[in-house]
């Protein structure tokens, strides 16, 4: 009967609910706030010389923000901050105005849940394009392109509020071609959905997901640049390397992640390649840990997994083979029918039989297995008639009794 304050930290996956925690954390621009913890952490990322100055830093802009709040005087209980990377050039106004904002954003949490009953939302993450701005928008980005007036004023309102440097940078698209064919959107996407991925070279990369797990396989197709075998495997193994960690992100690829570059003889090739693949999954924004190569060849590594893949959000199961990827022949089904009249003879007494599938299999009753079909017929001593049906798949098939 106790009421808790929960926070969705992994969405619903397949099969799997979403996962709730009691330890709430708020994700601002340049921090996170963590309620409930005292602790003042920094990124991982940031190099470790550089982490204690930041610390002390945050530590006393903290104190001053809970200070401010309860006539001059620090409570026990102030709440815990998470420097994240992009806050380590971040000026004490930057950090202070993030401060205010989550330490805003917890107050209002906190009245809401004793005003709203239980199962009432309190608290969302920004909108998709909100957080573009927010986490994706750097010194490096030129242009933000909108195609729509109601976002473009949306995000200019938050832009102006949070993060005034990038507002300059949003700009509203008004060309007549759809902006998605502009950029090639589309097809990037259709290629992020493919199981073959073209590298450069002439190799290629073959990506296959399971429920347990990702498989990638390189091969060098027709690539053969180099002057001698190791170095074509060498070279399309590293174009590869960086590939892979591109469409882990690309497809937003979660779980246990087995690569299968291509065989190298040399250990120095093995190294380097490795060393690269490490060197692109480190620009990955979500955590990634990459292990050696096994004895087997494979390199084994993992990235969280904290909502859909694409292909999951995209796609769904075809109907014509429930998502396997491989439907039966036409000669199978066939037999499967012939089976299944057999064990309907023994158990009914129609005066005929008929047989409703798809066109091949119905061709293939007219032409290879007509013998089989007259065969069955004479043994069961009624007529079997056949009916092609266009809207069937090739696994699929019905027998109707007449």
């Amino acid at each position: 009967g106790q009421s808790l304050l929960v926070q969705v930290i992994k969405d619903p996956i397949g099969t799997k609910g979403a996962r709730l925690s009691t330890q709430i954390s708020i994700a601002g621009r340049l921090l996170v706030f963590l309620p409930q913890d005292n602790h003042i952490g920094v990124s991982q990322k940031i190099p470790s010389d550089l982490r204690d100055a930041l610390r002390s830093r945050m530590q006393a802009l903290s104190d001053a923000a809970a200070a401010a709040e309860n006539n001059g005087v620090v409570p026990e209980n102030t709440g815990g901050f998470i420097l994240r990377t992009n806050g380590e050039e971040a000026s004490d106004a930057e950090l202070a105005d993030d401060i205010a904002y989550l330490r805003k954003t917890w107050s209002r949490i906190r009245d809401l849940s004793t005003r709203l009953p239980p199962m009432s939302l309190l608290h969302q993450d920004l909108s998709l394009l909100q957080r573009v701005l927010r986490d994706l928008a750097g010194e490096d980005t030129q242009t933000i392109r909108i195609d729509s007036r109601e976002q473009f004023e949306v995000l200019q309102k938050f832009g102006r509020e949070f993060m005034p440097k990038a507002v300059e940078k949003l700009q509203l698209y008004k060309g007549e071609r759809p902006i998605f064919d502009l950029f090639n959107v589309d097809e990037e996407i259709a290629r992020a959905l493919g199981r073959r991925v073209d590298l450069k070279s002439g190799g290629y990369l073959v990506v296959d997901q399971t429920e347990a797990l990702t498989t990638i396989d390189v091969n060098t197709g027709g690539y053969v640049g180099a002057r001698n075998f190791d170095d074509t495997v060498f070279k399309t193994n590293l174009e590869a390397a960086q590939a892979i960690a591109r469409q882990l992100r690309l497809r937003n690829l979660g779980g246990i992640v087995i690569v299968d570059f291509i065989d190298m003889s040399r250990d120095d090739h093995r190294e380097q390649v490795l060393a690269e693949f490490r060197k692109q999954l480190a620009r990955d924004r979500v955590k990634t840990t990459a292990g050696g190569f096994s004895q087997l060849g494979l390199v084994e590594m993992t990235r969280k997994r904290t909502r859909e893949s694409l292909a999951h959000m995209l796609c769904e199961p075809c109907a014509a083979c429930n998502g396997q990827g491989i439907v039966k022949t036409a000669r199978t089904v066939a037999y499967d029918v012939l089976r299944e009249i057999l064990r309907e003879a023994r158990q009914f007494t129609p005066r005929e039989f008929r047989i409703v599938s798809s066109p091949q299999v119905i061709e293939l009753f007219l032409d290879e297995e007509s013998q089989h079909l007259a065969g069955l017929s004479d043994f069961i001593g009624k007529p079997i008639s056949l009916q092609a049906e266009q809207a069937m798949g090739q696994g699929q098939y019905d027998i109707v009794l007449l």
